[in-house]
């Protein structure tokens, strides 16, 4: 149940339950009461029609009369006073009544005549006396309801205490379960958030409830969970970043020294013209290859920061796709490959032409850098469902999408085994990990540079290999949404 609605019931409870425990122990009472006031009055009767005997003796009411017999009825329970009929008191047991001998008026003494008056305390009769039809006296009898008073008081203290102890039973059943679904929850959380901020754990079943601190129990415990993945990649960031500076800094290292050694060999002096020649060479190989390594680890770098957007144009898709893979096929054939080019592209497409050429460089470069000499190359742009002839069996299966296109380069090799595919776009992964050879182009970014920049094209880049056959980089991406 949730805690809203929780409250809202308990709320309820709180103010309607005491309202009807009291009101039932109100009607119980009563009808206690009124069961004992009817077996009250008809036994205070009975007594009151004895003394009528003994007090409806007109020789009560002359002077000198003997009151022993009337003494025996008096009680603590019966009060008695007997008046002439003008009013003189002759007798009396009751202590609020004036004395003996001393007259009440007649206004009061003939009020309530023959009436059985009940009040809290007492049941009073006042009746004449009538001789030869006139009064000779009246009498009052006053029966105390002692006993009923005691009831009443008795029972008032025990409606008192029940209503007491059923208003605490209540506020404690509602404290005890506020304190559950409520005051202990929040303390749990709240000891939990404190031992995530310490790195600690604390084991809890707070985020299995089903109601509002349930909820936000499972969204800290998700917080959780996405703050200590976040710490993850951070340190894996870092790790990275110490490792890609580390061995950026040993492949840097090797060509600059060789452009030391044969710089001071230049300014020694003594060495033929071919010799500066070739020396001068060496020096500008190197230094491109540094150039290079440097211009991918700032392209690395500007392809990691989020708020880095390609700015995308619009071409057309044979024309710009034919200008960008034509002199591919020469340049390989020129490093001693066999090489082939198949485009077959429509429509418009959107890309960043100075970037997406970078891919392709960056792709033939691992392609030339893992083909033995006298290999083959194949580079495809195609639209699906048109595939090409040459195309291998273990690529087409990883040609999956109806629409965009795709742009593979294929070199034939040894192959690369399974698990090792998904590394190739790693930064700085390198198959033979031989790092910094002299001529090669790179430091193991380009294809996690391609990687990103086909991604930021809204694509997908995979890789698919067979032992003994070779391994194609494949590049998807969508078509312009018209």
């Amino acid at each position: 149940m949730k805690i809203k609605t929780w409250l809202l019931l308990t709320y309820l409870l709180v103010m309607l339950l005491p309202l009807a425990g009291v009101y039932g122990l109100y009607l119980s009472i009563n009808d206690y009461y009124k069961d004992k006031q009817v077996t009250e009055y008809f036994e205070k009767h009975s007594t009151l029609n004895k003394i009528k005997k003994v007090v409806s003796q007109y020789e009560l009411y002359q002077r000198d009369a003997d009151f022993t017999e009337l003494e025996v009825l008096v009680s603590n329970e019966v009060q008695i006073t007997l008046y002439g009929g003008n009013g003189q008191i002759f007798y009396t047991s009751n202590p609020i009544i004036s004395q003996v001998g001393s007259y009440e008026s007649k206004k009061i003494l003939f009020q309530g005549l023959y009436e059985f008056k009940q009040n809290y305390r007492t049941f009073t009769y006042k009746e004449p006396i009538y001789v030869k039809g006139r009064i000779v006296g009246i009498y009052e009898v006053v029966l105390l309801r002692t006993e009923w008073v005691e009831q009443v008081n008795k029972q008032t203290y025990l409606v008192a205490g029940g209503i007491v102890l059923f208003l605490v039973v209540i506020y404690g059943g509602v404290i005890f379960f506020l304190n559950r679904r409520l005051n202990r929850p929040v303390k749990e959380l709240i000891l939990q958030m404190k031992a995530f901020a310490k790195g600690e754990k604390v084991p809890s079943k707070l985020h299995e409830k089903k109601d509002e601190l349930g909820e936000l129990a499972w969204s800290f415990l998700v917080m959780q969970q996405e703050i200590e993945l976040a710490r993850k990649q951070i340190q894996e960031e870092q790790g990275q970043k110490e490792f890609m500076i580390a061995s950026l800094s040993h492949d840097l290292k090797t060509p600059l020294t060789s452009i030391q050694a044969y710089a001071e060999s230049l300014k020694n002096g003594q060495l033929s013209n071919e010799e500066k020649h070739d020396y001068l060479k060496v020096i500008l190989t190197k230094s491109d290859f540094m150039k290079q390594m440097l211009d991918d680890l700032m392209m690395y770098t500007l392809l990691q920061s989020p708020s880095y957007e390609l700015h995308l144009v619009e071409v057309e898709g044979e024309e710009y796709f034919d200008m960008l893979l034509s002199d591919y096929e020469q340049v390989s054939r020129e490093k001693g490959f066999s090489a082939s080019t198949l485009i077959q592209i429509e429509g418009m497409y959107e890309v960043n032409p100075k970037q997406l050429m970078r891919v392709v460089d960056n792709l033939l470069a691992n392609a030339w850098r893992y083909t033995e000499t006298g290999g083959r190359i194949e580079i495809y742009a195609f639209e699906p469902p048109f595939i090409p002839t040459d195309c291998k069996k273990w690529v087409r299966s990883h040609l999956t999408k109806q629409e965009g296109l795709y742009m593979i380069v294929q070199n034939s090799g040894k192959g690369i085994p399974a698990e090792q595919c998904q590394q190739l776009f790693e930064p700085l992964y390198q198959l033979d990990q031989a790092r910094s050879q002299n001529g090669q182009r790179g430091a193991g970014l380009g294809l996690s540079i391609a990687q990103q920049i086909i991604e930021k094209h809204g694509g997908k880049v995979g890789v698919a290999s067979h032992e003994k056959q070779g391994t194609a980089i494949i590049c998807w991406i969508p078509k312009k949404e018209e």
